[in-house]
């Protein structure tokens, strides 16, 4: 299995395509560009099963509708943010200049603290709230890797300024739920490059003596 991060959007938001051997695959946080994405997963020959969202803000969600019509596939995110998707003063878009951006309902909701097999695909979710009160991170032993959406990035951490938010909480849930996984295991985070768990415990300012 392989994964491939696209940028989409004004603020490049990171959309991740986990992909099977088969051609079968998992599009993470469609956040704008909707065709651009959906030719590239065309062009590679794939099958979505799912959209998962680590959380539903404005710039993780404006091409969800997208990607759900065009590969008739369900969308996945945390109950908490289940009302999310539709209300741009919920998602955040309302305060900002892009315009209101909103979507359809979810089609499932995430259960944390099991596995989440669809396809070929087994993920481990963590709910790491602190960022917004439903972000989750999903854990891919296979490739050893974590979409952890906003929650942590390469030498920094995710925004707790807008509503919802709760700085305290964010650090708890990356010391309860990120840094306990092996030190080796990539960061796929929503914004900028990746970066390892180690290297975050090693070098993250946010981090260190929490």
């Amino acid at each position: 299995m392989k994964w491939e991060r696209i940028p989409l959007g004004p603020l490049q938001t990171n959309c991740y395509v986990l992909s099977s051997k088969e051609k079968e695959c998992i599009v993470f946080d469609p956040g704008s560009e909707g065709a651009k994405l959906n030719a590239l997963i065309q062009s590679r020959g794939l099958k979505p099963l799912a959209v998962l969202l680590t959380h539903a803000h404005f710039d993780h969600i404006g091409a969800v509708d997208e990607v759900r019509e065009r590969w008739n596939i369900p969308v996945y995110v945390h109950k908490k943010e289940k009302d999310w998707l539709a209300s741009p003063e919920l998602n955040g878009s309302h305060y900002f200049q892009a315009g209101p951006i909103h979507a359809g309902p979810a089609d499932e909701y995430i259960e944390t603290g099991k596995p989440l097999t669809i396809g070929p695909f087994t993920l481990r979710v963590s709910h790491t709230p602190g960022h917004s009160p439903g972000s989750v991170s999903f854990y891919h032993e296979e490739t050893r890797a974590v979409f952890s959406g906003d929650v942590l990035f390469k030498e920094g951490i995710g925004r707790t300024d807008l509503p919802g938010g709760d700085h305290q909480l964010l650090l708890k849930s990356i010391h309860d739920h990120l840094l306990e996984l092996p030190e080796d295991t990539l960061v796929l985070s929503g914004h900028g490059p990746e970066t390892t768990i180690q290297d975050e415990m090693d070098h993250n300012p946010f981090l260190n003596g929490f």
